[in-house]
């Protein structure tokens, strides 16, 4: 279990590749199913460096914002931080990182929502986007080393309990999120929830066709060398914090919903100390060709709900039973 961070380490800057319109996917491309054709596979990213990036928290424009130097890219990130209305001003609270999807900006509204339910909420822009400075890396080692300064200086924050710090993303975002908890162990997080995320190049990229996403122009499949800091299946196994796969019946972009079995079978076999998929026992694996029933549509609207739900849970009852 994560403690708090004793010190700041210096940073190995790793470099961002090639840019891209940024706009989201709206309709989906036909997904794989299990008889699909494989697709190249990349090595498996090595953790990465040790040290972690120095961060510290600088106020920005209104009460709760704040500036976040990336120490990969040199450029500011902009970070909001959401309260619970009653709280009073000293209690250590439960904390949630957001990581939004697709390449979009924070959501406010989604903070505010799980702030209502008790937890200190934290969301910000990743490198250009948004009020970010920067440029789009769209969720490589670049946007990765962003949220975990993000992480560390949000760990700073009064009323933050370290002991009940939590990563929350959606869709894409598990990109990002994955990436940085493999490549960054010792960052202060105590458990990891993941809506929906598209695990590998034909995921994200909605089958790797010519309209690759119907928006996003993503790097050919082949493209080996950036793929391989962009596919959170080939990282989850790497992620040592328990780790909640949250996935309805109708995914939200692909037109199945094997790619929760293929992250969740990862994170099983490469170690995860705890990794549940939606309701089910922790740590069991599961048969694309059998798959089980996943979350109805109509629950799956109560996103936030279930997003606290689950944390409560975990910070309940997961975390005191882990050494």
């Amino acid at each position: 279990m994560k403690k708090i961070v004793a010190g700041l380490f210096l940073i190995a800057v790793l470099v961002t590749a090639c840019s891209a319109p940024e706009t989201t996917p709206t309709r989906p491309a036909p997904g794989p199913g299990a008889g699909s054709p494989p697709t190249a596979v990349s090595p498996t990213p090595e953790p990465g460096p040790a040290a972690q990036p120095s961060a510290s928290l600088v106020p920005a424009d209104s009460a709760n914002a704040y500036w976040v130097t990336n120490p990969a890219s040199g450029a500011r990130l902009y970070v909001r931080v959401f309260y619970p209305d009653n709280w009073n001003g000293t209690d250590a609270l439960p904390a949630l990182v957001l990581m939004p999807g697709g390449i979009a900006e924070s959501d406010p509204l989604k903070a505010a929502r799980l702030a209502g339910s008790g937890f200190l909420v934290i969301i910000f822009d990743a490198d250009g986007r948004g009020q970010s400075e920067g440029t789009e890396d769209y969720n490589g080692f670049v946007t990765q080393d962003g949220l975990a300064a993000v992480i560390l200086a949000a760990a700073q924050l009064p009323g933050l309990d370290t002991e009940r710090y939590g990563l929350v993303s959606y869709s894409y975002g598990v990109t990002a999120a994955t990436g940085a908890l493999a490549r960054y162990p010792d960052l202060p997080i105590d458990f990891y929830i993941d809506w929906e995320g598209p695990v590998d190049r034909f995921y994200t990229t909605t089958g790797c066709g010519d309209n690759r996403a119907e928006g996003i122009q993503w790097q050919p499949c082949s493209d080996n060398a950036w793929w391989s800091e962009r596919e959170a299946v080939n990282f989850i196994g790497n992620v040592n914090v328990p780790y909640q796969r949250i996935q309805s019946q109708e995914d939200h972009v692909q037109l199945n919903n094997n790619h929760a079995i293929d992250i969740v079978n990862a994170a099983v076999a490469g170690g995860v100390p705890w990794a549940r998929l939606n309701d089910y026992s922790p740590n069991q694996t599961y048969n694309v060709n059998n798959p089980p029933a996943m979350i109805p549509e109509t629950e799956d609207r109560m996103l936030e709900q279930r997003v606290a739900r689950y944390a409560d849970y975990i910070i309940e009852n997961v975390l005191p039973i882990l050494p």
